[in-house]
C-alpha cells in the first residue's frame, strides 16, 4: 500500500501519519517510514546529533499494526492506545534510516486489541514491545 492507500484505513494525518508504505501478509503488517531528517521530533532530540525518539519508534509501530486492523470490521474508527509493555531499546534511528516494522495482533477482546511489534533499520532489531489499543 502507498500513503493514500494507508489514509484510507487509519486516521493519522500530516504530521502524525509515521506510516509511507504498508502490506498485510499471512496476519502480519510490514510498515515502512524513511526518516528524512526534518521531522518535527527531531528539532531538540538531540542538537547535533539528532535521533529519533524511541515512544515516536513505537508509534510507528503502532500505526503499522492499525493497518492491519484496519483491514478488519475497525475501518473508520480511532485506536487508541492503552498500554505499552515490554518495550526494549535496541538501536538508534537516525536521519536517512528506512524504519521498517513488523507487527501482530495478538488478541482481541473487544474494543481492545493487543498486539506485538519489532523494527528495524537494515535488518538490524532497534525496537520490540507489546502494546494494545482501545477501538472507538
Amino acid at each position: 500500500m502507498n500513503i493514500e492507500e494507508i489514509k484510507k484505513i487509519i486516521p493519522h494525518r500530516d504530521n502524525m501519519l509515521l506510516v509511507e508504505e504498508a502490506s498485510v501478509e499471512d496476519g502480519v503488517s510490514h510498515g515502512k517510514y524513511h526518516v528524512r531528517g526534518d521531522e518535527w521530533f527531531l528539532q531538540g532530540h538531540f542538537p547535533g546529533n539528532p535521533v529519533v525518539p524511541g515512544v515516536v519508534l513505537c508509534e510507528m509501530m503502532a500505526q503499522s499494526a492499525c493497518v492491519l486492523m484496519g483491514s478488519g470490521d475497525m475501518a473508520g474508527m480511532t485506536p487508541y492506545f492503552t498500554g505499552l509493555n515490554n518495550v526494549k531499546f535496541r538501536n538508534q534511528v537516525k536521519p536517512g534510516d528506512t524504519f521498517e516494522s513488523e507487527c501482530k495482533i495478538t488478541k482481541v477482546k473487544k474494543p481492545f486489541y493487543f498486539a506485538e511489534g519489532k523494527g528495524y533499520v537494515n535488518g538490524k532489531l532497534c525496537v520490540s514491545g507489546e502494546f494494545s489499543f482501545a477501538v472507538k
